[in-house]
């Protein structure tokens, strides 16, 4: 299970990005209780995998 942080580094994108991702459904990831300021998520390595085994899409 990867934090929103790693995901972002991994997929070279901003945590926030990830959070909308997230919130959007666009990304799947389990809601953890949280003490903080922000939701807690964990995203599966699995799915970091397939998204960057997707081909591009095309512009």
């Amino acid at each position: 299970m990867l934090t929103v942080r790693e995901v972002a580094r991994r997929l070279r994108v901003d945590d926030t990005t990830v959070r909308r991702w997230i919130k959007h459904g666009t990304l799947e990831a389990v809601s953890l209780p949280h003490v903080g300021k922000r939701q807690a998520y964990r995203v599966r390595r699995s799915t970091i995998d397939t998204l960057l085994n997707q081909p591009a899409l095309p512009v």
